[in-house]
């Protein structure tokens, strides 16, 4: 490779931070495009979701996971990102509500449940792991 690219490519890289957060107002804008024109576009939506999670932008999340529930009320997945929504924003009581119904609903992947950071707030509740017994007993509820 010349020389002269090399000292470019150097040039142009910028921060993994930076990088991020220009790689999720991408998302977060795409996403808005899209539901724009089809507001019940539900991939667009998660995909906002997500991204504004990512960022931070929890109560904004927590829009989004109310309107996608609007579309998928018997979704595990969907009361699960609403119960993280909650989490972070310390709605704990709600959080644990939204989590029993995932459950409820069919959600199974407890080891993603055991460790998701979305969940902090929620898993420090003594409740937590009380449905978590109920669900699937107290071994699993120990190994976290």
């Amino acid at each position: 490779m010349p020389k002269g690219r090399r000292r470019a490519e150097e040039t142009f890289r910028i921060p993994a931070a930076v990088a991020e957060e220009l790689i999720l107002s991408f998302e977060i804008d795409l996403a808005r495009a899209v539901i724009h024109g089809n507001p019940g576009h539900l991939a667009a939506l998660q995909m906002l979701g997500h991204a504004l999670c990512r960022a931070g932008r929890h109560r904004e999340a927590l829009e989004v996971d109310n309107r996608i529930l609007d579309l998928r009320p018997e979704d595990p997945v969907s009361h699960y990102n609403l119960a993280c929504s909650l989490s972070n924003l310390k709605d704990v009581d709600r959080a644990l509500v939204s989590l029993e119904r995932a459950l409820q609903c069919g959600y199974r992947d407890i080891a993603h449940l055991m460790r998701d950071e979305d969940l902090r707030n929620v898993r420090l509740d003594p409740r937590f792991r009380k449905l978590v017994e109920k669900r699937w007993g107290r071994r699993q509820s120990r190994e976290r």
